[in-house]
C-alpha cells in the first residue's frame, strides 16, 4: 500500500498507555483532528488537557477501559506503556491488531520488535525513539516540552514513512533515519546516564553539569559504547562526549522518566536501560562495573516500589 493511499482516509489510532509519552502523543494527534484517536486506559477519560509552548488546549478524547470494548482492529496502535508493562498490553494488542495494523512502540531502550512482536500477531511492529519531554501532571493533563530538532525518530522505510505522515500537521516532528540501530543506541547512551543519576540523586538534569558527575557520566558511557560496538553498532570515537553535549542542550530544569517514576513511587525501567547495557556486555564478555553498580542500586529501588 502506498503512503498516499494510506493517508487519504481518516485512520483509527489506538494509544495504549496514557502516561507522559502516550498522553502527549494522544493530545498532539487529537489537536490535528485528522484521525480518530482512541485511548486504552485503566480509568475512563473523556477529556485531555495538553500544555505546550503554543498554549494549552482542552481536547475531547474517546477511551476504552476494557479490551472487550474493541470491536474492530485499528490502523495504528501506539504502544506507550513502560517496558515492564509490555506483557500487560497483550489483551489490548490481541483485540486491536490485524495483518494490516501497524504497531509503533514508543518505549525506552532497545529490542522493541523482539519485545512486542510476539504479542502483536501478524501486525507490523515499528520501533520508535522518543525525544520529546512529556510530563503527566494529572490523569487527564500532560505537558509537552520540545528540546531538540526532532520529537520521534523511526527507520527510513515504508512503515517509518507512513508513521511520519500519521503525525503530519501535529506538534510532533518525526525524523527518518537510515541507521536506526546507531540512533537507538545513541538514545540509550543518553538514558544510561540521565535516568539513573537523576533517579538516584532525586535531582533534575542540572545535577549532570557538576564536574564530578560529568566525569562519572563519561566513564559510564565509555563502558556502554564498548558494548554497542561489540553489538556491531557504528559509533564515533568521541561518542561519550557527544552524548553529554546533547544532554546539555536540554534545560537543567527537566526531569527524566525514571526521576518522575521514583518521585511517584512507581517502578523503574531499569532493565530496559542500564540492564540492557549490562546484559549485552555479558553476551560479549565486556566488563561494565559502573553500569552494573547502577543496575544493582536501581533494582533495589525498583523492588521496593514493586512490593509497595
Amino acid at each position: 500500500m502506498s503512503a498516499s493511499t494510506h493517508t487519504d482516509r481518516r485512520l483509527s489510532v489506538a494509544i495504549i498507555g496514557l502516561g507522559s509519552i502516550g498522553g502527549v502523543a494522544a493530545g498532539c494527534l487529537a489537536v490535528a483532528k485528522r484521525h480518530d484517536v482512541i485511548a486504552c486506559t485503566r480509568q475512563p477519560i473523556g477529556r485531555l488537557t495538553l500544555e505546550q509552548a503554543q498554549g494549552t488546549v482542552e481536547l475531547t478524547l474517546r477511551s476504552f477501559t476494557d479490551p472487550a470494548q474493541v470491536k474492530e482492529p485499528a490502523d495504528w496502535v501506539l504502544l506507550c506503556t513502560k517496558t515492564y508493562q509490555t506483557a500487560s498490553a497483550a489483551p489490548w494488542l490481541a483485540r486491536l491488531c490485524a495483518p494490516s495494523t501497524r504497531v509503533a512502540v514508543l518505549q525506552n531502550g532497545i529490542g522493541h520488535v523482539e519485545r512486542v512482536a510476539p504479542l502483536a500477531g501478524s501486525a507490523t511492529v515499528l520501533p520508535a525513539i522518543v525525544y520529546y519531554n512529556g510530563e503527566r501532571l494529572a490523569p487527564d493533563r500532560v505537558r509537552l516540552r520540545q528540546g531538540s530538532d526532532r520529537d520521534i525518530a523511526v527507520a527510513n522505510d515504508d512503515c517509518g514513512r507512513l508513521f511520519a505522515e500519521l503525525f503530519a500537521g501535529t506538534p510532533l516532528r518525526v525524523a527518518l533515519s537510515d541507521d536506526f540501530a546507531a540512533l537507538a543506541w545513541r538514545k540509550l547512551l543518553i538514558n544510561a546516564v540521565a535516568n539513573p543519576i537523576t533517579a538516584l540523586t532525586l535531582q533534575r538534569q542540572a545535577v549532570l553539569r557538576r564536574a564530578d558527575v560529568r566525569e562519572l557520566c563519561l566513564n559510564i558511557l565509555d563502558e556502554a559504547v564498548a558494548v554497542a560496538r561489540a553489538e556491531g553498532v557504528n559509533l564515533a570515537d568521541d561518542e561519550p562526549a557527544r552524548a553529554l553535549a546533547t544532554l546539555f542542550t536540554f534545560s537543567g530544569e527537566l526531569g527524566t522518566s525514571m526521576y518522575f517514576d521514583r518521585l511517584a513511587g512507581r517502578r523503574l525501567e531499569v532493565d530496559a536501560l542500564t540492564g540492557a547495557i549490562v546484559a549485552a556486555g555479558e553476551r560479549h564478555g565486556i566488563a561494565t562495573p559502573l553500569n552494573r553498580a547502577l543496575l544493582t542500586l536501581l533494582r533495589a529501588i525498583d523492588a521496593a516500589a514493586a512490593s509497595a
